[in-house]
């Protein structure tokens, strides 16, 4: 019953312009394999991501395709089949598909409302003052705002767990996640060696690497 409100999900999202029919597809497919791995806990996790950034691009007019539905929950996607293949470490896995979508909504909303709120605007690698909207410029303030939708991910994890010393290895992975995909950016990206569905979908990845290594710690 669960995969078929999924589905009806994804649909609404593509009628309401929100996803590509392909993007669609695919964000049913990625739900799917995170509420397998990870029941409603993950849903939770996912549909906090797509409601804040949805929120943050209001407006704007353009819809996510199945390359963007990958970027930012393909490893979370990944995690929960993980979850299912080896349910000895479910919890550990569950923890990381955290990480991974606090990182994608931190980078989501420094990047969409940084650009809005910000005051000054420098270059991550530089440090030096940039041009707002680049590859790699960031602000305190959308730093901040980022870290604020890290810390809301990370509360919707402890609702389903304890409360504990996970919330802030949650936050922790959304900001660097979010640091590493501005460093990305201002490097790789703007050579153009990587596009910026590439560059998310490392930056889920560091965030889902991040809880991995405090949980060893």
């Amino acid at each position: 019953m669960t995969y078929i409100l999924l589905f009806i999900a994804a649909a609404l999202s593509y009628f309401l312009r929100k996803l590509t029919l392909t993007g669609a597809i695919t964000g049913w497919v990625v739900a799917s394999l995170i509420y397998t791995g990870a029941g409603y806990e993950g849903i939770s996790l996912l549909a906090a991501f797509f409601i804040l950034a949805s929120l943050a691009t209001k407006g704007k007019g353009s819809k996510r395709t199945s390359g963007q539905v990958l970027a930012n929950g393909g490893v979370a996607a990944i995690l929960g089949l993980c979850a299912c293949i080896w349910p000895q470490n479910q919890t550990l896995f569950q923890l990381m598909m955290a990480g991974s979508l606090a990182s994608a909504t931190a980078d989501t909303l420094s990047s969409e409302l940084g650009t809005v709120y910000g005051k000054r605007f420098i270059n991550i690698i530089t440090l030096k003052n940039d041009e707002r909207g680049l590859d790699g410029v960031i602000s305190i303030e959308g730093t901040l705002i980022g870290l604020t939708g890290a810390a809301i991910i990370a509360i919707i994890y402890c609702l389903f767990n304890s409360w504990g010393i996970q919330l802030f290895y949650i936050m922790a992975a959304g900001f660097i996640g979010n640091i590493i995909d501005s460093v990305l950016g201002a490097t790789l990206e703007r050579k153009n060696f990587i596009d910026n569905n590439v560059v998310n979908f490392l930056n889920t990845a560091v965030g889902a690497l991040i809880c991995l290594l405090l949980f060893s710690l």
